[in-house]
């Protein structure tokens, strides 16, 4: 059976791998997270391997860590995928005579049965497994999508259908946040966003793909008559006794409609703004100016840079049954208990503006706006934030020094965006390298200055440590993704520079006078510390155009929960 959070708790108590200290810390702060280990893990007060190991010495049976000791694909079939999948268990090693397997329910009835009938003759050696190793190991069960398309198109029954459960479920396994269907001349690629990098998963012959667009229409309720408009909408989709909702966006191309869904994790019962890899100086900025009573703060990037996350991560920091807080977002991604959501409707032209309109005279204390588009809903944010509400919302703007004169070029009163404004936060996502594959490489100074020059000037001295994830093949090394951040405060000197309507130039030589560092910098350091490697860094950010490599000096990021001291881990 399953363990449920209290039993986990006893367990890390009794077995000495935590403390009551850590349990009392953990029910203070219950609501920001799901579980004892989510707390555990993002506080640092356990590994997973310490987890596994815990529940190991609980279950009175060896603990096998997947992640580092990952099984061939060999070994891996020696257990069915039916048999693998439904009693999440999988095999680790084999010899002539003995078989040693893992899974995260040892305790399941008929388990010894189960085993003695798929390993006749032979002995076997059950051994533990964290549930998120095993669900890693058994997603490469799966055949290619190409070959269950075959497969499927071959049995000639619900074809549709049945390729749509087979994409939706590899999205959801591979935590995919967006699946795009691309028409081609003469097959439609699909591909999955992971991580933030696009991946090609499968193509379906164009013959077939009306009737999986149709279906895709009909499950979101739109027009199937309606081939050269833009059309947007939603569906849900059940996955292990989920509910997953999508939201879908169709768009006429050259050959065929495009079809692209964003998947919506309900994940946010995990957020807390201490797993969104802010240091803990910048979370102390976010939780000061947050407590203020009015004002606003502003989060700023480009389009999937994590603006919508960190914001509900805020919210849940603040959702408590002394306030009320509203939002108007378009679309709402993640309902939250305890929040009042309103959802942007064009139909009934319920816009943000108007949508704001109405919130602020229905006497909330905090509100969120999806994003600041236009200078209407700008001005009624800046006048929302003025009259006593804590106004949080996301703003397009390449970094924090452009956000506030592209405001004024908005329109926005000076002495308005000066009373008001309370911080402004940049950010991007990059890849974290997996712990099992991170290598180390030494190079020197001019190595480095002639692959990257953009970045050598950040780097003092004659030797440096790279990471990259040489010990993992390509596509497998990295796992998740973390934030870099920049941050400017509204401080005295700055409201007074906002009054005379500042360049981007002069906003942030004023905010690195207060200490504040760049996207570039912030991201330079997670590559130090093995977190990141460079070139996943360039990917996503390059020097700022206002900054020097001096400023590049000072680390203000967080220390990574595993030890890069050694010069090859693997």
């Amino acid at each position: 059976m399953k363990l449920d959070d209290a039993q986990i708790q006893k367990i890390l108590v009794d077995k000495g791998y935590t403390s009551s200290e850590d349990i009392s810390a953990y029910k203070n702060q219950e609501q920001r997270f799901p579980s004892f280990l989510d707390f555990a893990l993002s506080k640092q007060i356990i590994t997973q391997d310490l987890f596994g190991q815990a529940l190991a010495e609980h279950y009175n049976i060896k603990y096998t860590d997947l992640n580092s000791h990952p099984p061939t694909d060999e070994i891996l079939s020696l257990v069915p995928q039916e048999i693998a999948h439904k009693n999440r268990i999988v095999a680790v090693s084999a010899t002539d005579s003995l078989i040693t397997l893992a899974t995260d329910i040892p305790d399941q009835e008929k388990i010894a049965e189960i085993l003695s009938q798929v390993f006749p003759g032979k002995q076997t050696v059950l051994t533990f497994s964290t549930p998120r190793d095993i669900n890693d190991v058994l997603a490469r069960y799966q055949q290619p999508l190409e070959t269950r398309f075959s497969e499927i198109i071959k049995n000639n029954k619900r074809i549709a259908p049945e390729i749509l459960q087979e994409i939706f479920d590899d999205a959801i396994t591979y935590q995919s946040s967006d699946i795009h269907f691309e028409p081609q001349k003469t097959d439609v690629v699909v591909r999955f966003r992971v991580d933030g990098v696009m991946r090609e998963a499968g193509r379906i012959p164009q013959e077939y793909y009306e009737n999986i667009l149709n279906r895709v229409k009909v499950q979101a309720s739109l027009r199937i008559d309606e081939h050269f408009s833009a059309q947007d909408g939603s569906l849900q989709h059940s996955y292990n006794d989920e509910e997953i909702d999508m939201r879908i966006s169709i768009v006429p191309t050259v050959y065929g409609e495009k079809i692209v869904l964003r998947i919506l994790r309900s994940y946010v019962g995990s957020l807390s703004l201490e797993n969104l890899g802010l240091s803990e100086n910048h979370r102390n900025k976010i939780e000061t100016h947050a407590r203020k009573p009015f004002g606003m703060i502003l989060v700023v990037g480009p389009t999937g840079s994590g603006k919508t996350t960190t914001l509900y991560a805020l919210l849940k920091t603040l959702n408590t049954p002394l306030v009320n807080i509203t939002t108007i977002e378009d679309p709402v991604e993640y309902k939250i208990p305890g929040i009042n959501q309103i959802q942007v409707n064009n139909e009934t032209e319920l816009s943000f503006a108007k949508g704001l309109r109405s919130i602020v005279r229905q006497d909330p204390d905090i509100i969120l706006v999806g994003e600041i588009r236009d200078k209407e809903t700008a001005e009624i944010a800046v006048n929302a934030a003025l009259t006593g509400h804590l106004v949080l919302s996301t703003f397009h703007a390449n970094d924090v020094a452009t956000a506030i004169p592209r405001l004024l070029d908005m329109g926005i009163e000076p002495f308005l965006l000066a009373s008001t404004l309370e911080l402004v936060i940049g950010q991007r996502l990059v890849r974290t390298l997996d712990e099992s594959c991170r290598q180390s490489v030494s190079v020197n100074h001019t190595e480095l200055a002639q692959q990257y020059p953009d970045a050598a000037p950040f780097f003092a001295g004659e030797k440096h440590t790279l990471y990259n994830g040489g010990g993992c093949n390509p596509g497998k090394e990295f796992k998740g993704r973390t934030s870099i951040f920049e941050f400017i405060e509204n401080s005295k000197e700055m409201k007074k520079l906002i009054m005379e309507s500042p360049s981007a130039q002069q906003v942030w030589e004023l905010a690195s006078k207060h200490g504040s560092k760049t996207l570039f910098q912030d991201g330079i350091e997670r590559v130090k510390q093995g977190i990141t490697t460079l070139d996943e860094l360039l990917r996503v950010a390059t020097p700022s155009e206002f900054e020097t490599p001096e400023m590049a000096k000072t680390s203000d990021v967080p220390k990574p929960p595993y030890d890069i001291s050694k010069k090859n881990t693997t």
